[in-house]
């Protein structure tokens, strides 16, 4: 069986929480996967508490469910998002670290090493 991933997990449970009562067809269709792997993540999110499956009482067509985020649900999609956000900020700042060391590199080539490299990059 495979694993569900925390992106995986992350995408499902918002768009779970933005439109419940979305299919698996259309659940697979907006992740991008087939309608058996939207319904396996269904299942392992239900089973892990954090979905749960409720029909809607007043519809006439009683095949109509909307997929409704649990508390643990909620708390789980927070904590997906806060570590996500924490690794895009530790990549950014590693970004920006060696884009300054990129730019002082360049500032400390000697002028004739800069007019050669330019002259060569003009040649390609």
């Amino acid at each position: 069986m495979p694993v569900l991933t925390d992106p995986q997990r992350l995408e499902l449970l918002k768009l779970l929480q933005a439109q419940p009562q979305m299919s698996q067809r259309d659940l697979a269709q907006a992740m991008g996967v087939s309608l058996g792997k939207a319904n396996y993540c269904m299942k392992a999110l239900m089973e892990k508490g954090l979905v749960k499956l409720e029909n809607f009482r007043k519809n006439p067509d009683k095949r109509q469910y909307a997929y409704l985020l649990t508390p643990a649900g909620v708390e789980e999609k927070t904590r997906i998002t806060l570590n996500f956000l924490k690794r895009k900020v530790a990549e950014y700042e590693a970004l920006e670290k060696e884009i300054e060391q990129l730019r002082g590199d360049l500032q400390n080539r000697s002028p004739q090493s800069r007019v050669r490299s330019e002259r060569q990059a003009g040649s390609q």
